[in-house]
């Protein structure tokens, strides 16, 4: 090591020269454990990677890329299989990194000083910190104790903050609880600006609030290519809704945003629907034995639509759980911080050896 690396290495934090905008210097930033470990069920992965014949498909877009060029600045050719997907019309199609970044573009068009959004905890922690992030306000209600939404809470909180835009996380992160399409037809009655249903775990449900959308009603559906496509290591998420909130988005969003591999890769997934709709079948079916196997177990279990299951371990502390089954290399998401959830851990379903494995170390643990 050099004289100056090591008086670097033994040097004290520099303070920023530049200080942030105050409300970020307070912020957390959002972190998941990764840890290495045999068993990697905390972040709503796909347990299994897409076929052989999409990586080869996405290997040949690859080759074919004009790399010197800039990207297709619309995304037209997978605006356009998206729109085909969902029968609607590709100008009502946004695409973006990541359906993060899609919330993140709904709070730049319509967040901002001075306004607000509407969340119901628990709920997926995002919502409210990406709105933070672009210095809008979060007004939070709470749900009921089963974790459904309360609609006389939506209704006191959207007449008390008037929000721009209304969360409603269906299937619910971490909680796995599917709205029913009455719930969310009342929430839209109530709101005063833009319902968010956020729908990233959307394919798992019995249900989509995809068949709400049209250009007379102030909704839009957030879905991403993370979860049930096997790709969340492209990080690609998209929105539907009316044309004229697509149409915002494209104002504020960053102009070439997503490179032509993404949306190469993007297109070659909806040539495999069938595959993606076997993997969601298989899980769907191993999400109802993994609930019954930890309903069997001294736990209590909230029912899931989505990849995953929230479990609050009776005997043992929900963290002391958590780190007991990481000792034995399995590793879920310990939930126990966040609102109301004391206790809680997530499990996201992975192949059937896996979560046989961690079937085996939770009975140790508990019993």
């Amino acid at each position: 090591m050099s004289e100056r690396s090591e008086r670097t290495a033994d040097a004290p934090p520099l303070r920023p020269l530049v200080a942030p905008r105050g409300d970020v210097a307070l912020m957390d930033g959002y972190h998941s454990p990764q840890v290495d470990v045999e068993v990697r069920l905390n972040t709503n992965e796909s347990p299994v990677p897409p076929p052989p014949a999409f990586v080869d498909a996405v290997a040949a877009a690859v080759r074919s890329v004009a790399w010197h060029r800039y990207p297709d600045r619309a995304a037209l050719e997978l605006r356009g299989r998206i729109a085909d997907l969902h029968g609607v019309d590709p100008a009502q199609v946004f695409v973006a990194n990541g359906s993060n970044e899609v919330l993140q573009t709904l709070s730049l068009a319509y967040g901002g000083p001075g306004r607000s959004v509407a969340v119901f905890e628990p709920t997926y922690a995002l919502h409210a910190h990406i709105a933070r992030i672009t210095g809008t306000a979060v007004a939070e209600g709470e749900r009921s104790p089963d974790f459904s939404l309360d609609l006389a809470e939506v209704r006191r909180v959207v007449a008390e903050a008037r929000p721009v835009l209304t969360y409603v996380c269906s299937p619910n992160n971490p909680t796995g609880m599917v709205e029913p399409p009455e719930v969310v037809d009342e929430v839209l009655g109530l709101a005063p600006g833009l319902v968010v249903v956020d729908e990233a775990y959307g394919q798992f449900a019995p249900w989509s609030a995809l068949s709400r959308v049209d250009e007379g009603t102030p909704l839009v559906v957030t879905r991403t290519f993370s979860k049930t496509w096997s790709m969340a290591a492209a990080r690609l998420g998209y929105l539907v809704g009316p044309r004229w909130v697509v149409a915002e988005l494209e104002k504020v969003v960053l102009p070439y945003h997503l490179d032509a591999v993404k949306q190469a890769a993007g297109v070659a997934a909806l040539d495999f629907v069938g595959d993606m709709e076997d993997r969601v079948s298989h899980l769907v079916e191993e999400r109802g034995r993994v609930e019954a196997a930890l309903r069997e177990l001294p736990c209590d279990v909230w029912p899931s639509g989505a990849n995953f299951v929230l479990f609050r371990p009776r005997a043992v502390a929900g963290h002391d759980a958590w780190t007991a089954l990481l000792d034995r290399s399995v590793l879920v998401r310990d939930c126990s911080s966040w609102p109301r959830l004391e206790g809680c851990l997530r499990v996201t379903i992975g192949t059937t050896d896996e979560d046989d494995r961690f079937l085996t170390a939770l009975r140790e643990i508990l019993t």
